[in-house]
């Protein structure tokens, strides 16, 4: 009989390294072809876009095939949707717009069996083969909340009290628009706010999460983020930018 599968995400994290995990994936060919690249974390994408339950079961079967942990955003922090994503075989929930500390309870409950939690008595795909699947499931679930607004920063202090949150991610495009700032993550105050945020975090003895570039990633290294998340999207556009220059410069 098959052992539970190992979120090797979240063990090294719980280790004090530092992870990187890699964001906007919306379909089950991206997820092969990103999975040899050396990432610790594909962060599957259904807030945003188009994924049905049917694609998010495909993605989360092709990061197992290369032993990346398969992450999922959520479009609403409710019970049955996090139960319904992790049976599809997500690893970890990433749940958006956690502004309290109540709201912060239920992402971490609903991503759980008892004792814990009350998540629905239904294993899925990643419990197929496991004997003791439940008795082991808890310890292989990652809960991840997003704090993207001005309100959960005023509450910071009552939401890094919840249990059984792995991760506590500054999302700054949301926060920036709540700041006043549409559009503009990179002003000094936004900037100034993502910093204290990250500084309170890491200060309680949990772990801080955020958006990272090649402009900033040694930075937040330095300040003590752990769970990195980046896109792919930026070395695209400069990739071809250099390509489209040197074409241009050539011809």
């Amino acid at each position: 009989m098959p052992d539970i599968r190992r979120n090797n995400l979240k063990e090294k994290l719980a280790s004090g390294q530092v992870t990187v995990t890699i964001s906007g994936v919306l379909s089950s060919e991206m997820v092969d072809f990103l999975g040899p690249l050396g990432f610790d974390g594909i962060w599957l994408e259904c807030e945003h876009g188009g994924v049905t339950w049917e694609q998010l079961g495909d993605m989360t079967r092709a990061c197992d095939l290369w032993g990346v942990t398969p992450i999922t955003r959520v479009n609403a922090n409710e019970p049955w949707l996090i139960t319904r994503t992790l049976d599809r075989g997500s690893m970890g929930i990433v749940t958006p717009h956690i502004n309290n500390r109540e709201e912060a309870e239920k992402a971490a409950k609903s991503a759980k069996y008892a004792p814990l939690g009350y998540r629905g008595m239904f294993g899925g795909r990643q419990s197929y083969g496991v004997g003791d699947y439940f008795q082991g499931a808890n310890d292989q679930s990652m809960v991840i909340v997003l704090l993207e607004e001005v309100e959960a920063l005023q509450n910071l202090d009552e939401i890094l009290r919840v249990d059984d949150i792995d991760v506590f991610f500054v999302a700054p495009s949301d926060l920036a628009q709540t700041m006043g700032h549409l559009g503009n993550p990179g002003h000094p105050e936004v900037q100034a706010a993502i910093d204290e945020a990250i500084a309170r975090i890491v200060g309680s003895g949990r772990t801080a999460g955020t958006l990272v570039n090649d402009s900033n990633v040694e930075a937040f290294i330095g300040k003590g983020v752990k769970f990195l998340m980046t896109s792919f999207n930026g070395w695209i556009v400069q990739g071809s930018s250099n390509f489209l220059g040197r074409v241009s410069a050539a011809s």
